[in-house]
């Protein structure tokens, strides 16, 4: 099981590095974590990404005599990021580049995955949802709960992990469905000013990527809702 929370913590820290302070990751940078994340960018291939947009911004800096705006957002690396998983591939002959994110069962023994499970059924079958995201709540609880008692024989955490989430996939298009217009309509217009100074460092698929996580994360945030990858399961 790859070792998800070091993939978004390392991004964090690097950049955070690289800017000079510890400036905190918006909700629209740990959404395009996650896209980057889903896509299977390598961590290796995203930090050097990261590295090669500021060494640039450092090179700008020092001809302009250091009168160059301060980098406030992850996507402003977005471009550099995605050359160099372009680089990392060709460099690859063409082969799934491995090994970019530690790989560990450590953390992931069932009893923990087990008791991760349960705890998140319990918030969603609690949880107030609107409409028909009420009854999904419940379903989807139950879900984990079955899931949960089989976890020492349900296979590999990937499968594990799949089965997750197609439940939060699930949940979301039911939230989604079930939300206050208003709601839907501040949260586009949010993702979408917060997107503007990047959009010509992204491409669209990117962008519609970035912008459906951003969504899902602050409805989930909104209704206290769990989010269901063992990646969010604390390592702690």
């Amino acid at each position: 099981m790859q070792n998800y929370f070091n993939y978004f913590t390392e991004i964090e820290e690097r950049f955070q590095q690289r800017r000079g302070s510890l400036l905190m990751l918006s909700t629209l940078d740990w959404a395009l974590i996650e896209t980057w994340r889903e896509g299977g960018l390598p961590l290796e291939a995203v930090l050097r990404g990261i590295d090669n947009a500021f060494d640039k911004q450092d090179a700008k800096k020092q001809r302009a005599g250091g009168k160059v705006r301060k980098v406030n957002g992850l996507a402003w690396c977005s471009q550099a990021v995605m050359e160099a998983v372009e680089k990392a591939q060709e460099a690859a002959t063409g082969a799934l580049v491995e090994g970019a994110v530690e790989a560990a069962e450590s953390g992931f023994e069932s009893g923990r995955v087990a008791a991760y499970l349960i705890g998140n059924a319990g918030k969603l079958e609690n949880a107030a949802l609107p409409g028909v995201a009420a009854g999904v709540g419940v379903e989807c609880g139950t879900r984990l709960r079955q899931i949960a008692s089989g976890v020492s024989a349900a296979g590999s955490l990937e499968e594990i992990d799949r089965k997750l989430n197609v439940l939060e996939e699930k949940l979301f298009g039911a939230l989604h469905m079930s939300a206050p217009e208003e709601d839907l309509v501040r949260l586009r217009e949010q993702s979408a000013r917060e997107l503007a100074p990047y959009r010509s460092k992204m491409q669209a698929v990117q962008i519609k990527q970035v912008q459906q996580q951003f969504l899902q994360k602050r409805l989930f945030e909104a209704y206290g809702l769990p989010r269901l990858s063992l990646f969010y399961m604390s390592h702690l």
